[in-house]
């Protein structure tokens, strides 16, 4: 048996429709990513990090009470602005649920920052 070689171009040309097919297979069968929405501040509370949100684009998202309210605590980055009634807020809202005492809790995780 004897070596086959390629020439370079060729191989390099390869390579990259691998990595070209890679990214376009992992893109259409990978996990969606969370679509960040922007909804207008109803309140929050510094203390305990409570903020409501409310508007059209929270109305899909779990979570949102009688009321058309998205309320839970707010996770952010120390030096962002901290939003205000009436702010736009631009956001990204995970529900969650467990069981303690044998009772479930759910809880409602909104990251975040205001839109400038």
């Amino acid at each position: 048996m004897g070596n086959v070689t390629l020439p370079t171009p060729v191989f390099l040309a390869g390579g990259a429709l691998c990595l070209l097919a890679g990214y376009l297979v992992g893109s259409v069968v990978g996990p969606d990513t969370p679509e960040r929405t922007t909804a207008q501040v109803v309140s929050f509370d510094s203390r305990s990090s409570r903020l409501c949100l409310m508007g059209d684009a929270i109305a899909d998202q779990e979570g949102v009470d009688a009321e058309g309210e998205l309320c839970g605590t707010l996770r952010r980055t120390p030096n962002a602005k901290q939003p205000t009634k009436g702010d736009d807020f631009r956001f990204v809202s995970v529900r969650t649920s467990g069981t303690v005492n044998g009772q479930t809790q759910q809880q409602v995780v909104i990251y975040g920052d205001v839109v400038d």
